[in-house]
């Protein structure tokens, strides 16, 4: 009858644990993801990345402009709620895949109801600045639809003071002067000035700049805040959600005329899938633009975009553009720019 053997038993019979019965095994650590980039050095330097992002960037911002404008004024797509639609519904998808398989950012949940209201009431005023900035371009050329958005830091100013009661200094409150002046000069000198299309552009920038006063006071806590990868995963779909009887009871049933327009024209379905997937990489762009430098260059960067897409606008579509005009678009830049230097001063933040 052979003897059971323990475990103590086998071991002692082992003449490895013998010798070394009080040996502790070393074991290194697996190498995180960042080690094992760096051990594996990229083909491409830092410098080339980053110039191919930026460059990326402007094609992205200014490419979903001009597409916009080709679709709603040229090509006579005259349909702004549903292509905004059709952006949200592009970005919710390619979120859902860049976040979940290709995990460019951690994948974040909402945690309450409350959030998730929030997240909502964002959406709402989501939609309200892209259907109105949309919209404009029917009746506006890119050129001067730039030129009002440039002045998104006085509508930022104003609403800052008026929800959060938070004051500016008296140079920062002073660099918003030309901004206006600008914009008014460029308003009385514009060939192709439309009051309606004028209108719903301010109500775009007014609504941008009232988002992210909203954001910095919604989602303050550590609890609450979200990538900005992960907002644009939950907000787009909710944008749609918002979206859809609005363009069905404006617009009619779209969908089926884009459908019987694609069977004799099939260039518009490339159109559209390209207008929506160059509208995800506005988004995109925005966060690795302030992954591979900072928010100050990209701020610095969107500054120059209204210049060059309006330049851009100018030479593909041919509008015309008086001097007084060009000067009131270069008053407002500029104003933007010292608005800009006076926040940094005033926030102690180094050149």
């Amino acid at each position: 009858m052979v003897e059971a053997q323990s475990w103590t038993t086998r071991r002692g019979s082992n003449p490895r644990f013998e010798s070394n019965s009080d040996q502790v095994l070393d074991i290194p650590a697996t190498p995180t993801a960042e080690i094992r980039h760096q051990s594996h050095p990229s083909l491409i330097s830092p410098t080339v990345l980053t110039a191919a992002i930026i460059a990326s960037w402007y094609f992205s911002n200014i490419g979903v402009l001009l597409l916009n404008k080709y679709l709603l004024s040229f090509y006579g797509y005259r349909y702004p709620i549903f292509l905004t639609m059709l952006h949200m519904l592009s970005c919710a998808a390619y979120s859902l895949f860049a976040i979940k398989w290709l995990e460019v950012v951690p994948y974040q949940q909402i945690h309450s109801r409350r959030q998730f209201f929030k997240i909502l009431a964002l959406s709402a005023i989501f939609c309200f600045s892209v259907v109105c900035g949309n919209t404009s371009l029917r009746y506006l050329p890119v050129s001067f639809n730039q030129a009002i958005g440039a002045t998104t830091p006085f509508f930022t100013a104003i609403f800052a003071f008026v929800i959060t009661c938070k004051k500016e200094s008296a140079e920062v409150y002073l660099a918003l002067v030309p901004v206006v002046l600008g914009i008014v000069l460029a308003s009385n000198s514009e060939p192709l000035f439309h009051l309606f299309g004028f209108l719903v552009c301010v109500g775009s920038t007014a609504g941008r700049a009232l988002k992210s006063v909203v954001q910095g006071l919604l989602l303050t806590s550590e609890s609450e805040k979200l990538h900005s990868m992960n907002l644009l995963l939950y907000m787009a779909p909710l944008a749609a959600m918002i979206l859809l009887p609005f363009t069905l009871y404006i617009e009619g049933n779209v969908l089926a005329l884009t459908v019987e327009k694609s069977r004799g024209d099939g260039f518009i379905v490339f159109l559209l899938i390209g207008n929506a997937t160059i509208a995800y990489l506005v988004n995109l762009t925005n966060f690795l633009v302030t992954k591979h430098t900072s928010a100050l260059t990209l701020q610095v960067l969107g500054n120059a975009k209204a210049a060059v897409a309006a330049v851009v606008s100018v030479l593909i579509f041919r509008n015309p553009v008086t001097v007084m005009g060009m000067m009131g678009f270069a008053v407002t830049v500029m104003g933007v720019v010292l608005y800009s230097e006076a926040k940094k001063r005033s926030k102690g933040i180094p050149h």
